[in-house]
């Protein structure tokens, strides 16, 4: 299916200061590998082919292992995730699939048992800064790999 409008050309002021958000949070209290698995998971909830490849990509090329990204999808089954990360997934999941009744206090009190509230208001942000990409990527069908010459994601060895 091919891509839609060009966003990057035409809100690039806009694009710009969304980027420098998400930018941001690289040094927000959330360490890379476990926003890597949060972008993987939104992506995926989210139907966002463009998104999912691009961070699948971008943690193999951090040095994720390949077994735990397949894992992602079914992390709650999977030995493959800790305490902390599973959290940090679960509260991917309840945010980016948000009810009409917010989100549950068992759910919060479990997560906040694994972060701090600092850490919590730092996921909270990279998920917001995901599931934005995302609804760009998939209302203008940003198709899957089209950037990986400008991000450098062909280094994955992925293609």
């Amino acid at each position: 299916m091919p891509a839609r409008s060009d966003y990057n050309a035409l809100s690039a002021d806009l694009v710009q200061k969304f980027l420098a958000f998400s930018l941001a949070l690289k040094g927000s209290a959330i360490e890379e590998p476990v926003r890597h698995l949060v972008n993987i998971r939104a992506s995926q909830m989210n139907g966002c082919a463009f998104c999912t490849d691009m961070h699948v990509k971008e943690a193999r090329i951090a040095g994720e292992r390949e077994l735990r990204l397949h894992h992602i999808a079914i992390w709650r089954d999977s030995p493959l995730f800790d305490a902390r990360e599973r959290a940090a997934l679960d509260w991917t999941e309840a945010l980016t699939r948000l009810s009409g009744h917010g989100v549950a206090d068992e759910i919060y009190d479990s997560v906040r048992r694994e972060l701090s509230e600092k850490e919590l208001s730092d996921l909270t942000f990279a998920i917001m800064a995901i599931n934005g990409w995302n609804r760009v990527a998939v209302g203008f069908r940003t198709v899957p790999g089209s950037l990986d010459g400008m991000y450098g994601l062909a280094k994955a060895g992925l293609a």
